[in-house]
């Protein structure tokens, strides 16, 4: 299935940016973040409807604005001395008491989780154990969720000081016994155990399992920091999963161990978890940090959902696998198993469910997104190979059809692997109507980076059979440089490491200075910035 490289002596054209996915972007789920309170969706507890915000502990506003000053107070007072410790003693003093009330309130949660970041251990304990202590009321609620997400990612920045608060606090007066962070955390995790299945499908509780998963692991993953810092820029939602760097950090053994039996409940319904849109969430997070942390495990699941999936009804076309990459919710599930899946797993899978599919897939509007994952997760020419021979005849019909993801993720795998480089190349050049004359191959460099056909970047009008004409360089030094995309850019930098870039460098030379001023620009400085580096190299 798809379509031929057209003739480069056919008319021109503006290849699409890339397709719209119509489910978000790339990452874990949904970009809302900590600072804004989503509407009340979701599930609650056994069914029946939210509860009504009223049922809360009520926040006065005397004491709204006492917090709101505090917390100015805070961000103007000096970074260390005894002035602001006692001054953050008091206020989470005052947070504990109301904790479940500032965390229910829309401005009052807002401020709770600033609060948090000034937070010391101890008052932190208090914090999260009046939380836990309203676990699904505060989980689930539109506002509370982001507050106890907020709490559990301060356990990179105190995990380490656990010993030492703790001999300090031997030193003080009676107090009643308070659980140590790890107890609380552990405690958490088993209670959201128990009711997995709930927490996962809740539209709220669900970040709490997703943030719990990765504490647990020791490791933040990029795509969930910025969902949660609501930072997600169109760019960075562009990014392939590989390109999100996760942060490690130390955690005791418990903490995997919880992790361990934590992840084994998907096994228990993992239908549900392939099917609906956001327990698959929790599920992808799951890969991924047992990736880095339980690799055995994760395999283990990995197995379960393909081997769940290809024993669906046989489809008439082929693989019962391929029915799910094209549905939104089961394909997005398999894209994080394509990317985690270990070399001679993901040959195996590519053999037995993709080969002889590949055109069809890029061409689907969902299916061409796996697609993409899966040239992502290539590392080697044995699997390499047989991809390329099967997408690169189609590969300016990809282009046509606006999947222009699906030539990235190839173009990146030939620089990655280190084979099929001068072939992608002379493809592009195909594509984009200028191999022939060679004259024209000056010109790639704007063609690959607005993502335009030679034709249709210069304006020509050339009738179907006739002879391309040369290129004229004053032609190419007299038209300012059109809107660089972030995919062209994409597309170049990857170019720019192949083992041979003489032709992209040859280009970007002819450039004049008012054409590098606005390749200079945003999403172009990157390509600029890889430039650089490759030549520094």
């Amino acid at each position: 299935m798809g379509l031929g490289p057209r003739s480069p002596h056919k008319a021109g054209r503006r290849f699409p940016a890339g397709g719209k996915r119509g489910r978000g972007a790339q990452g874990s789920g949904r970009p809302s973040g900590p600072q804004r309170c989503p509407p009340p969706v979701g599930r609650s507890p056994d069914g029946r409807s939210p509860p009504a915000l009223d049922a809360h502990p009520h926040l006065s506003p005397e004491a709204l604005g006492y917090f709101r000053r505090a917390l100015s107070a805070l961000k103007e007072a000096p970074e260390a001395g005894e002035e602001r410790e006692l001054m953050v003693h008091n206020v989470l003093k005052e947070v504990e008491a109301q904790a479940l009330a500032l965390a229910t309130n829309r401005t009052g949660s807002e401020m709770l989780q600033e609060l948090l970041g000034f937070s010391p251990l101890k008052p932190l304990c208090r914090v999260l154990a009046a939380l836990r202590s309203n676990l699904r009321s505060v989980a689930c609620h539109r506002c509370g969720v982001h507050v106890l997400e907020s709490a559990l990612l301060q356990l990179p920045r105190l995990l380490g000081s656990c010993e030492e608060e703790e001999e300090a606090e031997e030193e003080e007066e009676k107090e009643p016994p308070l659980d140590t962070l790890e107890e609380l955390v552990l405690g958490l995790a088993s209670e959201v155990c128990d009711d997995f299945l709930f927490y996962c499908g809740d539209t709220h509780g669900s970040f709490v399992v997703r943030t719990l998963l990765q504490v647990l692991g020791g490791t933040l993953l990029e795509a969930e920091r910025a969902r949660h810092r609501g930072s997600r820029s169109p760019e960075a939602q562009r990014t392939p999963t590989r390109e999100c760097k996760p942060a490690d950090f130390e955690v005791p053994e418990s903490f995997l161990n919880c992790l361990r039996d934590l992840s084994s409940c998907f096994l228990k319904d993992i239908a549900v978890f392939i099917t609906d849109k956001i327990s698959s969430f929790c599920f992808q997070v799951a890969l991924q940090i047992l990736h880095r942390k339980l690799p055995q495990l994760c395999a283990h699941l990995c197995n379960a959902v393909i081997d769940y999936l290809s024993n669906r009804n046989s489809s008439a076309d082929g693989s019962p696998l391929l029915l799910f990459l094209r549905d939104q919710t089961s394909s997005r599930l398999l894209e994080q198993v394509l990317l985690v899946l270990e070399p001679p797993r993901l040959q195996s899978l590519f053999e037995d469910h993709f080969q002889g599919q590949l055109q069809a897939m890029a061409a689907h509007p969902i299916a061409n997104f796996p697609l993409q994952r899966l040239l992502d997760a290539v590392t080697t020419p044995e699997l390499l190979s047989p991809i390329f021979e099967e997408l690169s005849p189609a590969l300016e019909a990809v282009l046509a059809q606006g999947h222009t993801g699906v030539v990235i993720a190839l173009v990146g795998a030939c620089r990655r692997v280190g084979t099929q480089q001068a072939q992608v190349l002379q493809l592009l050049l195909e594509a984009f109507h200028c191999a022939e004359p060679s004259s024209r191959q000056v010109a790639c460099v704007p063609l690959f980076a607005t993502l335009m056909a030679y034709e249709v970047y210069y304006g020509l009008v050339e009738e179907e059979g006739a002879v391309p004409a040369d290129h004229q360089v004053e032609m190419g030094t007299a038209k300012a440089l059109g809107e660089v995309t972030v995919l062209g850019s994409l597309l170049l930098q990857h170019l720019l490491h192949f083992s041979t870039p003489g032709l992209i460098l040859r280009s970007l030379g002819a450039l004049t200075g008012p054409q590098f001023l606005t390749l200079a620009q945003r999403p172009g400085r990157k390509l600029l910035l890889s430039w650089e580096s490759g030549t520094k190299s």
